[in-house]
């Protein structure tokens, strides 16, 4: 379930403005339930670039190297709404099963 969801958590990380790799690892670290390492958003995020949901520029950073940010793009936008619905709908059918005691 984790796995399935991180591009949803990446998505929508990023639909609240840009950020560099490093630091949505750390956004996606304080999740408590979203745990992953440094080398596995890296090749997300290359997918999600190839498939036009997010749009990457390099911009100089105030301490070190530049650093290579990333957007949502229109698609990307359309996209975290579209999981975001699919999203509330799974999670709605799970907390009826979960948190009912007789079942479904």
């Amino acid at each position: 379930m984790r796995r399935g969801s991180l591009e949803l958590c990446l998505l929508a990380i990023l639909g609240r403005g840009k950020r560099y790799g490093y630091d949505l690892v750390q956004a996606l670290a304080n999740a408590e339930a979203v745990v992953i390492k440094e080398g596995t958003i890296y090749p997300l995020l290359n997918r999600l670039k190839a498939e036009g949901l997010v749009a990457a520029e390099w911009e100089p950073s105030p301490q070190g190297p530049a650093r290579k940010y990333y957007t949502l793009t229109a698609d990307g936008q359309r996209k975290l709404a579209l999981l975001r619905d699919e999203w509330r709908c799974f999670k709605t059918g799970v907390d009826r099963i979960v948190e009912d005691d007789h079942g479904p």
